[in-house]
């Protein structure tokens, strides 16, 4: 499984952590569905993803933007996602942590057939439409593609 974001947000950039805001659900939603108690620092977080066969990644290498607002990226460069998806069969999908990862993936790569593509709602706090517990209900279509051989 491969999760792409779009671009890493402040403080993921100054803590060098996927997902680091502290309001950011992604890490309490992937423990939530590996059934593991949620992890407390990042060396923690790490293992629960390779422990559960997850890959993260972003769909944008280098751009610019406001703060951390995925709205107002521009001038945007894509990170080679068909050179990493051609190079690791393993992958059998790829789920888009918000609408723009999904867009900007869109607008700069085909979709593969033999790969599932899941659309999800971001978990950033900037997305606070829905609550934890609604965004662990969409992400849930995660459950039956995590882990395994």
């Amino acid at each position: 499984m491969l999760v792409l974001g779009t671009l890493p947000g402040e403080e993921s950039l100054r803590r060098r952590e996927y997902y680091a805001h502290p309001r950011n659900l992604f890490w309490p939603i992937l423990a939530a569905l590996a059934g593991a108690t949620p992890p407390g620092n990042y060396a923690e977080k790490l293992s629960l993803a390779i422990a559960n066969r997850v890959a993260l990644w972003d769909v944008v290498a280098a751009g610019q933007r406001l703060a951390s607002a995925d709205s107002t990226i521009r001038d945007e460069e894509p990170n080679r996602i068909d050179l990493l998806l051609a190079s690791h069969a393993g992958i059998r999908a790829v789920a888009f942590n918000g609408s723009t990862a999904r867009r900007l993936y869109d607008r700069y790569f085909a979709r593969r057939a033999d790969l599932v593509y899941l659309a999800l709602p971001s978990t950033s706090p900037a997305h606070a439409r829905l609550g934890f517990t609604d965004k662990l209900a969409h992400w849930g279509a995660l459950r039956g593609l995590l882990g395994g051989p």
